[in-house]
C-alpha cells in the first residue's frame, strides 16, 4: 500500500473501531453476557491501537521508504481483520470455533511490529 492508501485504509479501520465500541457499549450489552462481551472489548481496543499502529506505519513509510515498513502495513492489516474479525464474528455468531483463528492475527500483528523494529534497526543514521 501507498502511504496515501494506507492512511486512508487505517482512518476507515480506526472509524469502524470507534463505531464498534459504541455498538458494544449501547446495543450489544443486553444480547450477550459479560464474558463475549468482554470478548468484543478485546477486538475493539486491537482494532484501535493496531489502526493507530497502522497509521504511524504510513507516516515512518512516507518518511522512510523502506518495503519492510510496506509489508508490516500489509501485515498489521491482515492482523486487525484476522484477530478483531474473528473475536467479532464469535460475539455475534456464537461459534466458538472462530476462537481457534483469532491466535493467527496475533502472531501478524508480532511479525508486523517485528518487521517495524527491522526497518528502523536497518535505517542508515
Amino acid at each position: 500500500m501507498s502511504p496515501r492508501v494506507q492512511t486512508i485504509v487505517a482512518s476507515l479501520i480506526l472509524l469502524i473501531g470507534v463505531g464498534a465500541g459504541a455498538f458494544g457499549a449501547h446495543g450489544l450489552k443486553q444480547h450477550v453476557g459479560p464474558d463475549m462481551l468482554a470478548t468484543w472489548q478485546t477486538a475493539v481496543l486491537y482494532q484501535l491501537v493496531h489502526g493507530l499502529g497502522l497509521l504511524a506505519l504510513a507516516v515512518l513509510h512516507e518518511r522512510r521508504r523502506s518495503a519492510l515498513l510496506r509489508g508490516a502495513g500489509l501485515v498489521m492489516l491482515v492482523g486487525i481483520l484476522i484477530f478483531s474479525g474473528s473475536l467479532y464474528a464469535l460475539v455475534l455468531t456464537g461459534h466458538k470455533w472462530l476462537g481457534a483463528v483469532t491466535p493467527i492475527g496475533g502472531v501478524a500483528f508480532l511479525l508486523a511490529w517485528g518487521m517495524t523494529a527491522l526497518a528502523a534497526y536497518r535505517q542508515q543514521q
